[in-house]
């Protein structure tokens, strides 16, 4: 099946990683309030979206939670993560739970001794922690695997052994990762071995990156790209268990130099674009990310370019026009709640 032409799930941060990216909106959340906090989830829900995943929970070697392991971020908030699933529940959306960051390090995998071991007691922490949670969905692995023609061989042995580790401590919840290097993809046998060690592993989603925010892939080579994968997922799954196909739509600009400037918001244009040319292949669209780039007018916890009340109402403009059974009468601003009763 495929996903409709419009957004199903999004990422969040409470501090961005990398340099500059969030200059738009790190200080600002660095000062939200709990309440602040679950307002972002209910301006997702307005959005109708059905997944949040969380980027990190820990950065710069400190947690964005109470932990034993590490100390924590200075943050207005105690417990951004316990907020956002409060109001998760509240809203019906599923949340994947970020099983990481290591220090700072993005990177697939680290040569350090303790790395696996490190991320093996963050999501026992946390599962202690959160696990109760309805909205508590999956896991998301924020090592994120640059893929050249395929997965690199140390990443290949790091995320299996860390899935089938997620899997066992708490089967019921599903696992998520990200990569890049989305157009590099090799469609080959010895690709789709790979999704198939991924999937017995545990793997339940693979959301690639489009690439068209970091001006990596132009928009008129999405629907190729996403036509490779779709084949290379459909020919793993009828040999084995093998990861979903979902995709990570970029919704940002770069406000100067790629990678090192402010992520503004896109023109709505370049995002639908990105919309009609990647669903016909996947199951589901996420995208990175309404946090910072979306804001309805007038929000009590706006964050991020001041153009993103302009793409807010773009897109809720075009969720009215295209989707009007998910929109309210009287305004374009105001989604009606999900289903919870819809399953994935």
């Amino acid at each position: 099946m495929s996903a409709p032409q419009r957004l199903q799930g999004s990422w969040m941060d409470f501090q961005h990683q990398n340099p500059h990216d969030g200059d738009y909106w790190n200080a600002t959340t660095r000062r939200f309030t709990d309440a602040q906090w679950r307002g972002k989830i209910a301006e997702m829900a307005q959005l109708n979206l059905e997944y949040v995943v969380l980027m990190s929970s820990a950065l710069d070697n400190c947690a964005f939670y109470p932990s034993r392991m590490m100390p924590q971020h200075d943050l207005a908030c105690a417990d951004p993560i316990a907020a956002v699933l409060e109001a998760a529940e509240e809203h019906g959306l599923k949340v994947f739970v970020s099983a990481g960051f290591y220090g700072h390090t993005t990177e697939e995998t680290s040569d350090a001794p303790d790395y696996l071991a490190w991320h093996q007691a963050l999501a026992q922490e946390l599962l202690e922690r959160y696990g109760a949670s309805r909205a508590f969905y999956g896991w998301y692995v924020p090592n994120e695997a640059e893929i050249h023609g395929h997965f690199s061989d140390n990443m290949m042995r790091f995320l299996p052994a860390f899935a089938q580790y997620l899997h066992s401590l708490s089967p019921h919840h599903r696992i998520l990762i990200a990569p890049y290097g989305t157009r590099q993809v090799q469609e080959d046998e010895t690709f789709i071995a790979q999704l198939l060690t991924l999937g017995q592993a545990g793997v339940d989603f693979i959301a690639y990156q489009d690439e068209v925010g970091v001006r990596k892939t132009k928009v008129e080579e999405l629907d190729a790209i996403y036509a490779r994968l779709h084949r290379l997922h459909t020919q793993a799954a009828q040999r084995g268990p093998a990861p979903k196909l979902w995709a990570d739509v970029e919704l940002f600009e770069f406000e100067g130099a790629t990678y090192a400037s402010a992520l503004i918001p896109a023109n709505f244009d370049r995002i639908l674009r990105q919309l009609v040319a990647i669903a016909p292949h996947v199951e589901t669209i996420l995208c990175y990310q309404t946090h910072g780039l979306l804001n309805p007018p007038n929000s009590p916890q706006h964050c991020g370019h001041p153009d993103s009340v302009r793409l807010w109402q773009d897109y809720t403009a075009y969720l009215a026009q295209t989707f009007p059974a998910l929109v309210t009468p009287n305004t374009h601003d105001r989604i009606q709640p999900l289903n919870t009763t819809k399953t994935s």
